[in-house]
């Protein structure tokens, strides 16, 4: 199954955002279960992100949501994880 993760940062956080890309990127790489991701981008700067994961259900994809480096740094406003279905691409 798949899931978005839809992600908006809070104001003010790029910092937050850069501090922790790497292991961000490493937690991605490590799970392997992200079919692709990638931030929104406001002003020309990232402001959130979107990651479609493929996990067998909803409390994975939660569990992921929860320990993704960004979100243990505090750079969400907000947050949803949704059942998503892939049909064009």
């Amino acid at each position: 199954m798949y899931f978005a993760v839809i992600c908006r940062d809070k104001p003010g956080a790029l910092q937050i955002r850069k501090d922790n890309r790497e292991a961000h990127l490493a937690y991605i790489a490590e799970t392997g279960v992200v079919f692709m991701a990638g931030p929104f981008i406001e002003d020309g700067e990232m402001h959130g992100s979107l990651v479609i994961l493929e996990v067998a259900d909803l409390a994975a994809a939660q569990d992921w949501a929860a320990n993704d480096p960004y979100a243990k740094a505090g750079l969400f406003a907000e947050s949803s994880v949704q059942e998503w279905k892939k049909v064009i691409g």
